[in-house]
């Protein structure tokens, strides 16, 4: 369960968050740390310390806003200093187009906690709403491990069934461990909770977590625990994005970036355009596929056998040249590309 302002749940004390955690099952906390360079005084050693005490994980996030990235990565690093077990970074609105901040953001952080210390991106589920977002370099190399996408189904108007769809759809492509975040505010019935939780494990995902305990109903925290069991004949949606020519995005780039991987030298722009298109129907060609310059399932399939290319960012220059670090690039067109968003409010900011 996510909390945002622990003076806002459960009175504001943390021995009834304790026992009603315990109460419902909830075994890992996720408690605002941070908001972009400002630190929050509710996460600390002292709270990290008392949950663990009770058994209980404690996990801090962070809002960021890619205006001071630097700072943003130092108060992330607070929070893991103080014992979080984990870090989710909330990016959303604010972070797109920021190819630069958020490889500057990443790469400090991860000089200050390590190359293996579990980090996520709880970001915007859908990916093809939010062309000009870094997801490339948030679920890159030296990024998040793990991807936590804000799976409010209520709030974007779509069914449990549907949200799972579209969000897998595209999030797969990244190649990072799926963990749905689901909602429990705006009072979803109880049944639609359940579903949730039953088609997470259709789709294995290894668990969820709630946004969030201030806004949680009586009935939603019982929908949460509740035994649930299997959706019988489900079959869970196994669709990857399909993208061809005319694309443009942050898919794009992920693709380009593999291309290069694969030996094929082309611009990473974000723009599915004819030497992108040349290089797929190349890589198609050697691989056995069918040759049709379309990036759909059998050729993302095998495009994700290879590792991204390493892209350092810049503004400036148009000339690939090798460095320490990978290939230095100037930002991909796709950067300035508007975005829409599929939920109608931004959560966890302030």
């Amino acid at each position: 369960m996510w909390i945002w302002y622990i003076s806002a749940s459960s009175g504001g004390s943390l021995n009834s968050i304790i026992s009603t955690a315990r109460a419902y099952g909830v075994s890992t906390l996720f408690i605002k740390a941070g908001d972009g360079s400002s630190t929050w005084s509710q996460f600390n050693r002292s709270l990290v310390r008392t949950l663990h005490a009770h058994g209980i994980k404690a996990c801090a996030w962070q809002y960021v806003y890619g205006n001071n990235p630097v700072a943003e990565a130092r108060v992330g690093a607070a929070a893991v200093h103080a014992g979080a077990d984990c870090l989710a970074i909330d990016a959303e609105a604010e972070y797109q187009g920021k190819y630069i901040s958020a490889q500057t953001y990443l790469t400090q952080l991860r000089r200050q906690v390590g190359r293996w210390y579990p980090l996520s991106l709880a970001g915007f589920p859908y990916i093809d709403y939010h062309p000009g977002f870094p997801y490339s370099v948030f679920l890159g190399p030296g990024g998040a491990q793990y991807n936590t996408p804000q799976m409010y189904w209520r709030d974007i108007g779509t069914s449990v069934d549907n949200v799972y769809t579209h969000t897998y759809a595209y999030n797969r492509v990244y190649d990072r461990q799926i963990d749905p975040l689901g909602q429990v505010y705006q009072a979803p019935p109880p049944g639609q909770i359940i579903r949730f939780r039953q088609e997470s494990r259709s789709y294995r995902a290894p668990g969820v977590s709630w946004w969030d305990w201030q806004e949680a109903a009586p009935s939603g925290w019982r929908a949460v625990a509740q035994p649930a069991g299997w959706i019988p004949g489900f079959t869970p949606n196994s669709a990857l994005a399909v993208i061809g020519q005319g694309s443009k995005g942050d898919l794009v780039v992920w693709a380009q970036e593999r291309l290069i991987t694969a030996g094929y030298n082309l611009p990473v722009d974000g723009d599915f355009g004819p030497s992108t298109t040349a290089a797929v129907q190349q890589f198609q060609t050697a691989k056995g596929l069918v040759v049709d310059g379309i990036l759909g399932p059998a050729t993302w399939q095998a495009l994700l056998r290879y590792a991204p290319a390493k892209v350092a960012w810049t503004n400036q220059g148009a000339t690939v040249a090798r460095a320490a670090g990978g290939l230095v690039k100037p930002v991909p067109k796709s950067a300035s590309l508007p975005g829409r968003n599929e939920l109608h409010r931004s959560l966890g900011a302030h």
